[in-house]
């Protein structure tokens, strides 16, 4: 338990982020690949947007889900690269109080819709394998905008309760983050003041927040295993479950850093943990999202090659 702050000290107006304190040789090397790593995820979430938007034939709840899949790795990869990689280079890794709040809420925000998107798409496909004929009827239009805005509202109240509680905190003299963003955590452990509360919350939301999402998919899919294991074909039963498994693919990533992340609270004390999960959850599941439901699924490797022949029979 933390003591109450000497009244000797001034209160923190701006945060300095450590991030990988590493030989200026090494900084270097993990810019570039940081750089790369940020420049395929924006071709690839970009991409990804672009075809699904130009393919008439993508124009299903399906994919329709994707789009906003790849829009939030595109927003929450770019929220944290950019002044990551600026720290790699610079002297000043300074971040202003104001700034690193809200890079904090925009992060929650987009990590926690994120979350909530990828129940619904395990909903979608459900609906979609389990109930076709009422498919049309369940996943309207109207019905995929509600649910899209809904992952947004449960995002955002997570993210201002989260926001809310942390910097309420009161940060007086120690301003060093060991991260190489403002994220919980590392917040949390500079503070002066008692942070059981804040620890509390933070792993309660978490949990619910997981327990709830991953509740909906596995029931979700606990009913597709059960309808495709009716299907008395195996070439039928392989056809009908391929169409889940970048899905799967994508939430056993998300869900896994995810988990060791916010949902244990041990991971508060280990920094250095944290940092390395934190890269797998900011750059690399953003990276490879566009690539797993590109290469893995037939309908977008399809819609590229169209939109490639278009290019190169009308230049």
């Amino acid at each position: 338990m933390k003591s109450e702050p000497n009244n000797n000290y001034s209160e923190v107006t701006e945060f300095i982020l450590l991030g990988f304190r590493m030989s200026p040789e090494v900084q270097i090397l993990l810019f570039s690949l940081f750089l790369l790593i940020y420049m395929v995820i924006v071709v690839g979430n970009i991409s990804m947007l672009v075809v699904i938007k130009i393919d008439s034939r993508l124009h299903t709840p399906m994919y329709f889900f994707l789009r906003n899949l790849s829009y939030l790795d595109l927003c929450y990869s770019t929220v944290t690269a950019p002044k990551t990689l600026a720290i790699f280079l610079s002297k000043d890794k300074k971040i202003s109080y104001n700034c690193c709040a809200a890079q904090f809420f925009f992060f929650s925000l987009c990590v926690g819709t994120e979350g909530f998107l990828l129940a619904v798409m395990a909903y979608d496909r459900f609906s979609a394998i389990c109930s076709p004929f009422l498919y049309a009827v369940r996943m309207s239009q109207q019905a995929c905008v509600r649910l899209v805005m809904a992952s947004y509202i449960c995002g955002c109240i997570n993210s201002m309760i989260q926001t809310g509680f942390t910097f309420s905190l009161r940060f007086c003299g120690e301003n060093r983050l060991d991260h190489f963003f403002c994220d919980v955590p590392a917040l949390i452990k500079i503070s002066c003041v008692d942070t059981s509360v804040n620890e509390i919350v933070l792993y309660i939301l978490s949990a619910l927040i997981i327990t709830t999402t991953t509740t909906v998919i596995l029931v979700s899919y606990a009913y597709i295993l059960s309808t495709v294991l009716k299907i008395p074909s195996t070439h039928g039963r392989s056809k009908t479950f391929s169409t889940c498994s970048c899905h799967i693919t994508v939430v056993s990533l998300f869900y896994g850093t995810m988990f060791f992340m916010y949902a244990q609270p041990g991971a508060i004390s280990s920094p250095e943990k944290s940092k390395i999960i934190a890269v797998f959850y900011t750059l690399i599941i953003p990276m490879l999202n566009p690539l797993i439901y590109s290469l893995r699924n037939r309908d977008v490797k399809n819609a590229v090659k169209m939109i490639l022949l278009r290019k190169i029979s009308f230049p």
